[in-house]
């Protein structure tokens, strides 16, 4: 299924959720299939695997991380080749100083703000679709 590439449609169903709980950026050379698992996005650097996890787990695990962030989560159905999206959301949220780190899945954006600033994030994106 095509997600929406219309900006304008995309910014009105943006929806965005706040996720429940606290979220962590971990780095390891080679994290186990346990971890990968319970990541909730992963990347792999040159340098090692980028996890984002849930911080108890990583508390858990004994991993370090230096960021505590909020998951939002964008319910639209935004097509990967849409144009614009991310930098109407990222520069919305930066004229409120909220600093955001995105990844995009297949069907939904994601974005990670500090911990602090998600429901104020939210707001800043709800007043979007307006």
């Amino acid at each position: 299924m095509k997600g929406e590439t219309d900006l304008a449609t995309l910014l009105k169903g943006a929806s965005p959720v706040l996720n429940p709980g606290e979220y962590v950026f971990c780095t390891l050379a080679t994290p186990s299939q346990t971890l990968l698992a319970s990541a909730v996005a992963t990347i792999k650097e040159q340098e090692g695997h980028t996890l984002v996890l849930p911080k108890a787990l990583a508390e858990q695990q004994g991993l370090e991380f230096a960021y505590v962030a909020a998951w939002i989560t964008l319910t639209v159905h935004s097509d990967l080749a849409a144009v614009g999206l991310t930098a109407a959301f990222a520069s919305a949220l930066a004229r409120h100083q909220i600093s955001c780190n995105v990844m995009a899945g297949y069907y939904h954006d994601h974005i990670f703000v500090a911990h602090q600033h998600g429901a104020k994030a939210v707001a800043v994106l709800n007043r979007l679709a307006t």
